[in-house]
């Protein structure tokens, strides 16, 4: 598996994907497949990559995977881990909070209690899957707030370029024809 590697002056978010899919109500539906989720817990969080200043690493337990070298790539702009076999999430964030040092700013989205005290103990800070899913979906909304009145604007200087166009074209012809 490739290794990750980090800049000095980039602020990371280490999502704990799993924890999320549980905690999170919009993944209560039992009928949905897991993959269904990870790939719209990707969907969501390449959408707020996109509101926010910090570069996000999905982090999936690949546990339980019999033989699994695990995964590291690119996912529209999020960086998604699956971990090898027998390495947890929680396993695979604590390392990379030991590689990435106290020097830069690391937040982790998780609700495991206990990784939550390792993250504050190893210089990082915490956000819960309940108040992190809060985070993403008021930015959610103040994206569509943005959309709408981008959308109202371009109509309205639409609007307003066309009748200056056709008083223009009004005096023009008048002018002509004199």
């Amino acid at each position: 598996m490739k290794k990750l590697r980090y800049e000095k002056d980039v602020e990371y978010l280490f999502v704990d994907g799993y924890n999320i899919i549980n905690f999170w109500d919009s993944f209560k539906d039992d009928s949905i497949s897991l993959e269904d989720k990870r790939l719209k817990l990707m969907d969501v969080l390449t959408e707020y990559a996109h509101m926010t200043t910090e570069e996000i690493i999905l982090v999936f337990d690949g546990y339980m995977v019999k033989k699994s070298p695990g995964a590291i790539y690119d996912y529209n702009g999020i960086t998604v881990v699956f971990t090898k076999e027998l390495e947890t999430a929680d396993h695979f964030i604590e390392h990379e909070l030991n590689e990435i040092g106290r020097v830069r700013k690391v937040r982790v989205a998780t609700s495991d209690n206990v990784e939550q005290q390792i993250i504050l103990s190893r210089g990082g800070s915490r956000i819960s899957a309940r108040e992190f899913e809060i985070e993403v979906e008021n930015s959610m909304r103040r994206l569509e707030v943005e959309q709408k009145n981008l959308k109202e604007n371009a109509s309205r200087d639409i609007s307003a370029m066309d009748e200056e166009n056709i008083r223009l074209l009004k005096n023009f012809k008048k002018n002509i024809g004199t």
